[in-house]
């Protein structure tokens, strides 16, 4: 009993709304005051006095007594072994009250069910939200069972049944002592509703007021949550997804620093070693043509080296042994066994490359030397270096 008045005025008043009960909660919150219990806004809204307000002289409604049964007739219907259980329409108004409040259809459930509003779990999280942000007295495990339909363990209210048989023995006078069994409680076996949500887990408090219809409102309202469970599929799921995006951004990563490397281009060297002289007959040698662009040419008096580029417009001749010539596919220049040309579009001669005896007696060509004949001009195939003597 919270025995304090507050806000509200003294009786008689008039029944009082939701939001004057919400205004005097937080009233009441703030003010570090009992709150109102259920049953005195039950009070309040039916425009009736508190239960502790009873206890101070204020008559309480007192519900009509049910209408007497004759003792004789109900000692003579009724057997010795059968238990007496007042009918449904016997039955007190404030007893009746107490059945429906313990199965959970109290007059807040009462309400919220007139409204014609479909209930579950997310609407009711809400209105638990609500009643915390209002200030009002959070439903009950019982209430929430009620407003979702779902069953509640029922008792029968041996208590509640035995005033009204109290108030109708006295209203009938005395009668002769008819031995009587008292009625058993009766329980029925019916599956026990633990709590308004079938959801695992530990509710979790949050400050402030969480947004309607999150989970953070559901623990908010006093409803437990539980979130996916870390097992070991879901987290080698999120390794190879997190290895998925690291390898993707790596690779952009790389391209975009590549982009900036200079291209360079790798070119064999311009120096060699083709061998001794004794190695290559009279004649022209190609065996070096693919690797170096050179032929080895030998005639009886000296070894030269024709670098094999067409002084047309740079391309590689093909050896002709069959006509003892060098012919460009290109446009058609043609050269003799020594590189002179003789027919086609070319200016002049083939270049060829410096060449000189290693100390182990090899011949060494480096092509980036070269030795021209330009047209109408001497000859450089004659200077040291141009060729080797045999």
């Amino acid at each position: 009993m919270s025995g304090v008045l507050g806000n509200l005025s003294p009786w008689p008043r008039k029944p009082a709304n939701n939001s004057v009960i919400a205004a005097e909660q937080a009233y009441r919150k703030r003010s570090g005051l009992p709150l109102l219990t259920d049953e005195d806004i039950a009070a309040l809204k039916a425009g009736e006095p508190m239960p502790w307000e009873r206890g101070d002289g204020v008559p309480a409604a007192t519900p009509a007594a049910p209408a007497a049964v004759p003792t004789a007739q109900a000692s003579a219907q009724t057997p010795a072994a059968t238990p007496v259980i007042p009918a449904p329409s016997a039955v007190a108004p404030a007893a009746a009250a107490s059945v429906a409040a313990s199965a959970g259809m109290t007059d807040t459930v009462k309400e919220l069910m007139a409204g014609g509003r479909k209930w579950g779990k997310s609407a009711i999280a809400a209105e638990q939200a609500r009643h915390k942000r209002t200030g009002l007295t959070p439903l009950t495990d019982d209430e929430v069972a009620t407003l979702l339909g779902e069953s509640v363990p029922a008792t029968a209210p041996a208590a509640a049944t035995a005033a009204p048989a109290a108030s109708a023995a006295a209203a009938a006078g005395p009668r002769p002592a008819v031995p009587v069994a008292r009625p058993a409680t009766a329980v029925v076996p019916v599956a026990t509703v633990a709590s308004a949500s079938t959801r695992t887990g530990t509710a979790t408090s949050y400050v402030g007021t969480p947004a309607v219809g999150t989970s953070k409102a559901a623990a908010a309202g006093g409803l437990a949550s539980a979130g996916p469970q870390n097992s070991e599929v879901d987290q080698r799921r999120r390794r190879l997804v997190w290895s998925c995006v690291i390898a993707f951004l790596g690779a952009w990563f790389v391209a975009f620093f590549r982009f900036f490397l200079p291209r360079t281009l790798f070119e064999p060297s311009t120096v060699f070693k083709v061998g001794y002289p004794t190695d290559f007959g009279l004649g022209v040698d190609t065996k070096f043509q693919q690797k170096y662009r050179i032929w080895v040419d030998r005639t009886p008096d000296r070894v030269f080296v024709i670098y094999a580029r067409c002084t047309h417009l740079g391309c590689t001749p093909d050896w002709k042994p069959s006509e003892n010539k060098f012919k460009c596919p290109c446009h058609g220049s043609g050269y003799d066994s020594e590189g002179i040309n003789f027919e086609g579009p070319a200016p002049r001669p083939m270049d060829r490359a410096h060449v000189e005896l290693a100390p182990d007696g090899q011949i060494i060509v480096d092509t980036s030397r070269l030795y021209a004949w330009p047209k109408g001009q001497p000859s450089q195939f004659s200077d040291p270096g141009a060729y080797l003597s045999v």
